[in-house]
């Protein structure tokens, strides 16, 4: 067991703001933060528990300029889905903040200029891609190419998702611009790196002297210590972000993992603020990192030798989640083989998840979501190990001892056994939650409930409370305790149905300790009436979401976008004569058009420079779509879109009609 520590600083990865939550999200990060929070506040340990969205970086800033709207609303955007996703699922933060927040700026600036002006962070000119199209060097995630180290096409500037490895843009084969498709140039960039190389050492006895650590965050760390540690660049040229506060730096941004760490910090510098305390306390008493196993070496390796470097202490552990799959397959959210966590809410209580995603698999070994094998588990071990003790133990006091725990006689050597399993249970399930083994402390309950229907059966109290009365209040009474200590002990796992159970007992919230979970209830205690806790969930729910699941994953794979009538007739398509054609200036393939559509006049930029002249174009009626959201493309404002063949892009035209007829 860990030593004892008055606080804790407890963070969840950052969820990247591009994007709802899935249920990968929730198993390998979310959750099992949310379960050694609620367990070492019920122990009395003075919790800090944050976490903020993560919004800078470049996938949000290319989805921003391909919908034509500043970042900042598609951060905003998934920071309400995601911020209601974690609520959901009883996610319990202190603090839930964003990176987009003024204090997290401050404190980014900060942390960055203290390592420069103590020689951690340097100046340097490297070689970047540069598209000559957009006038501009170009963040990683604004290139994709074929990875170098396994062929495999669609690696981005800085990450390969079929061989897992990091990759530097210059690095790609076959390199194209995301925004404009142009390939880049490689031209020279200043720059600014930070020391990583210098932490080699250090960070290698830190890690093998860690012993908290689990395996796979080691092992994975000491791969890349093993291979040689090289300076990490620091900034990028781009917009969104936090501006590097040096002169020299104009246009430049801190690159998104030298300030996202220090969002755990923002964030609870905001709580501070909030509630008028301090958070330095809490981390250096004891920090604890939940994250997911795609960021270790971000974690183990980067972040702990930017904080070598400011001189703060190290995390006490970094807790990485394995993935998890669906149906025996990856998750991919682009085939749509994907359960979101809002969809799961709607129709199944968050707690049944809770529990599927714990009581799976350790959180250090990859697992499968299997909608047969969630019911399974719903009905065989919620519904009918506990579930069913629960409700057999109170109606039967309610049905032969008016509904209060009954007065126990002598207890005999099975009693004495059971009564021995209640009140040791509590300090198994403590080790392992405190050991993050949150799938044996969960098990440690589910036997407990087992040993109470079995119990339950092997006395019969329906049979001796007629023949003896003694025998039958003994047994009630043993089952009430046992009932009361998993209401209690199961509470950092469910904590919806927990509550459900401990009002039936009467127990207020509020008491909640864990040093006095196995304390018996007194005989002759009233208790509220049975109510079901766990319904099973019927084979026809389950064929639904299977077959709903498999669906999308068809559609996805053998179509290209499918609209819905009702989305059809949203579209107003007209006939409109280009009234105004000229070149984009430093473009070969964009035309600026001036369209009338008869009551208005559209400006629209179209990619057809490369087929048609101003000249060949002017006069000529075309078909339009002229109610698109407008969007910048090369800079100029786009209010529309000219309808043309894919492939040749030959304009599709309507000679012998009137401006503004619609099209349908």
């Amino acid at each position: 067991m860990v030593e004892d520590s008055n606080k804790v600083f407890i963070t969840c990865a950052l969820p990247y703001a591009n994007g709802p939550c899935h249920l990968g999200h929730l198993r390998s990060t979310y959750i099992p933060a949310d379960i050694y929070a609620r367990y070492h506040r019920m122990k009395g340990t003075d919790v800090l528990f944050v976490c903020a969205t993560d919004e800078h970086g470049t996938p949000i800033a290319v989805q921003a300029e391909k919908e034509g709207v500043p970042p900042l609303e598609i951060a905003t955007r998934n920071y309400e889905l995601i911020k209601k996703d974690l609520e959901s699922c009883n996610i319990s933060f202190d603090n839930f903040s964003r990176t987009t927040d003024h204090l997290h700026y401050e404190i980014s600036q900060n942390f960055f200029l203290n390592l420069y002006e103590n020689n951690y962070i340097y100046p340097k000119t490297i070689e970047q891609l540069y598209c000559p199209e957009c006038e501009r060097f170009l963040p990683d995630r604004y290139v994709e190419g074929i990875c170098p180290q396994c062929n495999a096409e669609g690696a981005r500037g800085d990450h390969c998702e079929t061989c897992g490895r990091h990759l530097e843009p210059v690095q790609l084969v076959e390199p194209r611009c995301l925004i404009c498709d142009t390939t880049p140039e490689v031209r020279e960039s200043n720059q600014y790196y930070f020391r990583l190389s210098n932490f080699q050492d250090q960070l290698k006895e830190s890690i093998e002297g860690n012993t908290t650590l689990p395996a796979n965050v080691r092992n994975y760390a000491m791969q890349w210590i093993n291979e040689g540690l090289k300076d990490w660049i620091l900034t990028r040229d781009m917009d969104w972000g936090i501006p590097v506060p040096l002169e020299d730096a104009k246009g430049k941004i801190i690159y998104v993992w030298g300030e996202a760490f220090l969002g755990y910090i923002s964030s609870a510098a905001q709580w501070a603020r909030r509630v008028d305390q301090t958070w330095e306390p809490y981390w250096d008493d004891r920090a604890v990192h939940f994250i997911g196993k795609d960021i270790i070496y971000h974690h183990s390796i980067f972040w702990q030798a930017l904080l070598m470097a400011y001189g703060c202490k190290l995390p006490y552990n970094i807790i990485a989640g394995e993935y998890l799959s669906l149906e025996g397959k990856k998750m991919s959210t682009s085939k749509n083989w994907v359960i979101w966590a809002s969809d799961f809410m709607e129709k199944f209580d968050c707690d049944l998840l809770r529990y599927y995603l714990v009581a799976n698999a350790p959180l250090t070994r990859d697992t499968d979501f299997s909608w047969d094998d969630f019911q399974r588990r719903v009905n065989d071990e919620l519904a009918d190990v506990v579930g069913n003790f629960m409700h057999r133990t109170f109606s039967f006091t309610h049905r032969f001892f008016e509904g209060k725990i009954p007065q126990p006689g002598p207890l005999n050597e099975y009693d004495q056994e059971v009564e021995f399993q209640i009140k040791s249970t509590p300090k198994i399930v403590g080790e392992h939650i405190e050991n993050f083994n949150f799938r044996e402390g969960l098990k440690a309950i589910v036997k407990l409930a087992k040993l109470g229907n079995k119990y339950f059966n092997d006395q019969e109290p329906w049979k001796a409370v007629k023949e003896d009365p003694e025998r039958a209040a003994t047994c009630l009474y043993l089952c009430n305790q046992l009932a009361k200590v998993i209401s209690v002990i199961i509470t950092p796992y469910l904590p919806g149905k927990s509550h459900e159970m401990r009002e039936i007992l009467g127990l207020i919230d509020d008491s909640l300790e864990w040093e006095d979970s196995a304390q018996f209830i007194p005989a002759k205690t009233a208790i509220n009436k049975a109510k079901p806790l766990f319904a099973k969930i019927e084979d026809n729910i389950i064929q639904k979401e299977k077959d709903d699941l498999y669906n999308n994953l068809e559609e996805t794979t053998t179509m290209k976008k499918i609209i819905s009538i009702e989305d059809f007739v949203k579209l107003d398509l007209r006939v409109g004569k280009i009234i105004g054609a000229e070149k984009v200036e430093k473009s070969d393939k964009l035309l600026k058009l001036m369209v009338d559509v008869k009551d208005k006049k559209l400006q629209i930029v179209a990619g057809l420079a490369t087929n048609y002249s101003p000249q060949d174009i002017l006069n000529k009626k075309v078909i339009v779509l002229a109610n698109l959201k407008p969007a910048k493309l090369f800079g100029i404002k786009s209010e529309g879109m000219l309808l043309a063949a894919d492939d040749s892009l030959s304009l599709l035209t309507a000679p012998d009609a009137d401006v503004g007829e619609g099209i349908r």
